[in-house]
């Protein structure tokens, strides 16, 4: 039987799995794929394995420390997830897998992340301090309402108007309030209603609706219009259980739109009740009041009867007589106390000349600056014969004064001191110093001890 084994090319699995490796990752680009994670792994060397899949397939994935160290999120089982990953091939298994070089949040997960973060950026920022927040007024002239003229939003709130307040006018500003255009449109309309104000208050409504449906009350843009805006806003967007950033923002924050719409409106019958009241308070307090006053005047009318006015004028008269006559003597003993003083401080002045305590201050100062010369010269002496003995004793003890006597000092070629042979070894280059000059040596010989 012949043996054909020579004529067959037989692979091995390495080189199997080899080729394969190659072939998936020469023939793949880098791709970007979604799915769902599913068993996500985090071992202790700092990589992330993990499983791609979705309603009829799966693949296993590889993201290594250092492109894991740059995600941004947390990823978990039941995430979905974009990858932008290479195909490749897991040799020692014969595993086929994606090596991920970069992941992020798809979907829903991906714009709730961009929530947050705006969120607590805006929030570190204080655009929804509770201090800015403006209370609305009691009763509005006019309500500015910003949102699409054609959605249910503004059915409701007018409805809500109609049962509540039916003469409260109402001013709408168009807005689409989904999409692209509708963000810069929003914040438009809140700036145009600052700059006009022909609102007390402003309502920002819109129907329910998914978190990308609602998307445009998470805008930045939005927010910081709202924030600017010089008319108290209030927040109707979608359900109760949506929250926006619009919310957050706002003066105040309403469930729905229809809550938003009684928040601001007062209440018809209520307001009529406390009219009423107002009404009864206002006129019993008149009628108190004419009372009080009529007793006053009787009491005016019994005190003007017993103090006749003839009487009070000659008293006062009598009153302003003494009065003159006390000025009189007053102005005369004060006048008289004066002149007195004038005279006591005329002869203080005579006695007390400057002239004599000028005399006996320029004296003084000759004399101090005779004193003052003649103790600088001392000092300056003194200093002078310590600087000469301190001169004197360095000297002595100076390396150069060594050096001048026939010494000199070795250094190596690193600026080191030589202070023994073990130091250098021979055709070392050494540098002597001596009293004048410098001489550039090499060892010759070495000897120890």
């Amino acid at each position: 039987m012949a043996n054909h084994s020579a004529d067959r090319d037989i692979f091995t699995v390495t080189r199997l799995n080899q080729a394969v490796q190659s072939l998936l990752e020469g023939t793949f680009p880098l791709i970007w794929v979604e799915g769902e994670l599913s068993s996500v792994s985090r071992p202790a060397s700092g990589h992330l394995y993990f499983t791609l899949k979705d309603s009829g397939a799966q693949v296993r994935c590889a993201l290594f420390r250092n492109r894991a160290q740059l995600l941004r999120f947390r990823p978990a089982d039941g995430m979905q997830v974009l990858v932008r990953a290479r195909v490749g091939l897991y040799a020692p298994r014969g595993d086929y897998q994606l090596i991920v070089e970069h992941m992020e949040e798809a979907g829903d997960g991906a714009l709730r992340r961009a929530f947050e973060e705006l969120k607590q950026r805006l929030e570190r920022e204080g655009l929804f301090d509770a201090e800015r927040k403006r209370p609305l007024p009691p009763f509005p002239r006019r309500l500015g309402v910003i949102t699409s003229p054609t959605g249910a939003a503004i059915r409701d709130i007018l409805s809500v108007l109609r049962r509540r307040f039916p003469g409260l006018p109402v001013l709408i500003y168009p807005v689409p309030v989904q999409g692209a255009a509708a963000a810069p449109a929003i914040a438009e309309a809140l700036r145009t209603a600052s700059a006009r104000k022909d609102c007390d208050v402003l309502i920002l409504a819109r129907g329910g609706g998914s978190l990308e449906d609602l998307w445009a009350f998470n805008e930045e843009i939005v927010a910081r219009a709202i924030h600017d805006c010089e008319i108290p806003v209030v927040s109707g967007v979608g359900h109760e259980v949506d929250v926006t950033i619009a919310d957050l923002a706002a003066d105040l924050r309403a469930a729905t739109p229809s809550a938003a719409a009684e928040l601001v409106s007062p209440l018809r019958v209520e307001w009529l009740l406390q009219v009423e009241r107002q009404r009864r308070l206002l006129m019993e307090r008149m009628q108190r009041g004419l009372q009080h006053q009529a007793l006053k005047l009787d009491n005016l009318e019994r005190r003007l009867r017993q103090q006749h006015p003839e009487r009070r004028l000659q008293h006062q008269a009598q009153r302003v007589d003494e009065l003159e006559r006390r000025l009189a003597l007053a102005m005369q003993h004060r006048l008289r106390h004066r002149e007195s003083r004038l005279a006591r401080l005329q002869d203080r002045l005579q006695h007390r000349s400057p002239a004599r305590a000028l005399e006996r201050l320029e004296a003084r100062e000759a004399q101090l600056r005779l004193r003052l010369d003649s103790a600088l010269r001392r000092r300056l002496d003194r200093f002078d014969a310590r600087l000469a003995a301190a001169g004197r004793a360095l000297h002595s003890v100076s390396p150069l004064a060594t050096l001048g006597r026939g010494y000199s000092i070795l250094t190596t070629a690193e600026g080191q001191v030589i202070r023994d042979a073990s130091q250098v070894q021979v055709n070392d280059r050494v540098e002597a110093r001596l009293g004048k000059g410098r001489l550039s040596c090499t060892v010759v010989t070495r000897y120890e001890g």
